[in-house]
């Protein structure tokens, strides 16, 4: 058998670290999309006797790896060891440490034995060891940051104040997705609104439809659901339904939130920084006047299908947001593909603004909107330095340790993908979180190369070793 360890340490209580790790959404925030596992089924929690199915992925292979929880002490360890799966044998012990009253120590300890015997293990020891460096220490990453954004959010809201219940459009989506885990892993209740039979509450924007009566009581929606835009060339057809579901689902939340007698205290609904058109080097806080053309367009009558809410009293927040930076989905997977293939490079002059921003920031800044009472309005959700498109194919690269030097021509990109390409990928705005900064939020990881390092999982040799 092999051993792994990995030992942190946390400005946070043992009994909240250990109770984080225990609630629905906590695995989920600690598997990074690069491992390729996804949860299958869980149950009992990780208390003794608790049982996880995994899929894990490897090229067209899928293989069911089984755990059971086998040991459980509240507030100082949990253990759970292979049943049935691909190693000859796994165990994984968590162990959590009081230190102080608001300081503790996690240690995980993972003893592992490959298949195949001594060869296995000959073979794939150096492999594994690596493989686990990687992944604890973005668990390490997203851990310490999902830890101090429900801190944040504690102090928001006042000690006493009991969870949150939060509404989502959009919850299977890649920030929906990640908010709704961030959510429920910190304590709080997620109902996800959706066409779909799984969600707790059923809307048709379609056909001006909802569930009105399950919104009662909320404290907040959060709505990001809307057609997407980067699938595909824009065809006359594709842009109305953009404009259409963007449009005819914020208008339908809007006015049914309206109408309720238990309406939530803050609306937060999703925009983009599209708003502002093609602007060059021009500075854009929120104040920034619209742009023209399609996207511009769209956001602004996103941005006004809100007004019912807002007319009723409820603070509503327009989240303009900027290109997220996930493994999961969203355009840095398109980014890197060409990159692993050595063909990577600027696209068009590289003079156009990325307003970029890392997931975990984007969640923050839901949850800032949700708590504080001084965030209303337009909202910009980008890091504080937006970087022209050759800088941050420059930075890629060095992330990926990949040469940056195959520039995409602009004729290329508009014979190739017509309007859409325009749009996206030629014309940029430089927008700044100018709202986000003067309320008090502190971005997790404003650095372009520290959030691609954690979402890619591409730690540099001393991160590794320590």
């Amino acid at each position: 058998m092999h051993t792994f360890r990995h030992r942190i340490e946390l400005d946070h209580p043992v009994e909240t670290v250990f109770a984080w790790h225990g609630r629905p959404g906590a695995f989920q925030r600690l598997a990074p999309a690069w491992a390729k596992v996804r949860l299958l089924a869980a149950t009992g929690g990780i208390e003794r006797g608790g049982r996880v199915t995994l899929e894990l992925r490897k090229g067209p292979a899928r293989l069911r790896w089984e755990l059971a929880h086998t040991h459980f002490e509240e507030n100082r360890l949990f253990v759970d060891e292979q049943v049935a799966g691909p190693f000859a044998g796994w165990r994984h012990e968590h162990q959590f440490e009081a230190l102080a009253p608001n300081r503790c120590a996690l240690t995980d300890v993972v003893t592992w034995q490959a298949p195949l015997g001594t060869l296995g293990s000959r073979l794939g020891e150096g492999f594994m060891q690596r493989s686990l460096r990687r992944l604890f220490l973005f668990r390490e990453a997203r851990l310490r940051g999902d830890l101090e954004l429900h801190r944040r959010l504690a102090q928001a809201r006042g000690a006493d104040a009991p969870p949150l219940n939060v509404a989502i459009t959009g919850a299977t989506g890649l920030i929906g997705t990640e908010l709704a885990n961030l959510l429920t892993a910190g304590g709080h209740t997620v109902r996800r609104i959706s066409r779909g039979r799984a969600g707790d509450i059923r809307w048709d924007p379609a056909a001006q439809e909802i569930e009105a009566a399950k919104l009662e009581g909320l404290d907040a929606v959060v709505h990001l659901a809307g057609e997407p835009i980067g699938n595909g060339r824009w065809t006359a057809r594709k842009k109305l339904a953009v404009h259409r579901s963007r449009k005819a689902g914020t208008l339908l939340l809007a006015r049914t939130l309206a109408g309720l007698a238990a309406r939530p205290a803050v609306f937060v609904s999703g925009s983009a920084v599209g708003y502002y058109g093609d602007r060059g080097d021009e500075l854009l806080p929120e104040t920034a006047a619209p742009g023209a053309g399609f996207l511009a367009d769209v956001c602004l009558a996103w941005e006004r299908a809100t007004d019912p809410a807002q007319a009723a009293g409820i603070r509503t927040v327009r989240l303009r947001t900027g290109m997220v930076l996930s493994a999961a989905g969203g355009a840095l997977p398109a980014m890197r593909l060409p990159f692993q293939f050595g063909a990577g490079g600027r696209l068009g002059s590289g003079r156009q603004y990325m307003p970029w921003i890392d997931i975990d920031d984007e969640l923050g800044l839901c949850l800032h909107a949700i708590a504080s009472a001084s965030v209303h309005g337009a909202m910009n959700a980008a890091a504080p330095e937006p970087l022209q498109n050759g800088e941050f194919s420059t930075v890629l690269g060095r992330v990926l340790r990949r040469p940056a030097l195959l520039p995409v021509p602009d004729l290329a990109i508009r014979i190739l993908l017509g309007e859409m390409g325009e749009a996206l990928l030629l014309q940029g705005q430089r927008a700044i979180p100018a709202k986000a900064l003067a309320t008090g939020y502190a971005f997790l990881r404003p650095d372009l190369q520290e959030s691609l390092r954690t979402q890619l999982g591409r730690f540099t040799d001393r991160a590794a070793a320590g």
